[in-house]
């Protein structure tokens, strides 16, 4: 059957390149399905690429091939692969770009990509999104076995960034992190819902603002006010209704937040 493949990358869309790796891609699979999830990573953004990749791939159906191509080390010694979980194909380089996926899938079997037979000639030492991994992905989604695509690997042995986790301590309290911040400007925090299931009520300090309570969603307080809530992937967020949090707060990707039972 027809497959889908999806793209991320950090290419924007002012020049040539997503259009080079689509034309590649249709030439191999002209019936495939090719899926935009994003390609407007911020440049050489390896973490905020594994978390867009994180909050989309589980949407999919089975076996859609995931390519993600956020690669400030294209042309150096980095490894290229390919990596088979229960529901997906994933092909990006060895970067750290994957870590989210290595942290919540079992991996079945992972290789590098060294057989030439699936790239596009002659492969440019700077472009391999449209040279090596849309082709490879186009082959995987018409269904060439991952293990023909080059040598195996060790998962352990894959690059992948510590993620960072909450802390609980003795007093109740929680120190959880910022480690996403979106296009509206609101504060993805790395704190799961459950967290939360302990105290009724919480007073949360990030950027030296205080927010009392964990709301339902952003119409739930006035104009322009800070609002804690659950996102859609089920950690804590911060944000300002109609606003920017970031702007308002000064905050960055990495800062503490802080939870007090109240």
């Amino acid at each position: 059957m027809p497959g889908t493949i999806t793209l991320i990358t950090d290419f924007g869309l002012e020049d040539g390149h997503v259009g080079a790796m689509k034309g590649i891609i249709r030439n191999i699979a002209p019936e495939t399905t090719i899926v935009d999830i994003s390609h407007f990573v911020p440049p050489q953004d390896i973490r905020k690429a594994a978390y867009v990749l994180f909050t989309a791939y589980p949407y999919y159906p089975a076996g859609t091939v995931h390519v993600i191509v956020v690669d400030p080390g294209v042309g150096t010694e980095r490894r290229a692969i390919a990596l088979q979980t229960s529901i997906a194909y994933f092909v990006a380089p060895d970067n750290g770009v994957l870590s989210r996926v290595l942290d919540r899938e079992v991996v079945e079997a992972v290789v590098q990509l060294t057989n030439p037979k699936y790239w596009h000639h002659p492969v440019s030492d700077v472009f391999h999104g449209r040279d090596i991994f849309g082709p490879v992905g186009a082959h995987l989604a018409r269904g060439v076995p991952l293990q023909s695509l080059g040598e195996p690997l060790d998962p352990a042995a894959l690059v992948a960034f510590s993620l960072p986790r909450p802390v609980r301590r003795a007093d109740g309290s929680i120190i959880a992190q910022v480690v996403v911040i979106d296009s509206f400007g609101n504060l993805t925090t790395n704190l799961p819902a459950d967290w939360l299931a302990s105290c009724p009520t919480w007073e949360i300090e990030v950027a030296g603002q205080r927010v009392r309570g964990v709301q339902r969603t952003f119409g739930d307080v006035a104009e322009n006010e800070l609002v804690a809530f659950i996102d859609s992937e089920g950690f804590l967020a911060i944000a300002v209704r109609n606003g920017n949090a970031a702007r308002r707060l000064g905050a960055k990707e990495g800062d503490q937040v802080l939870l007090r039972p109240y």
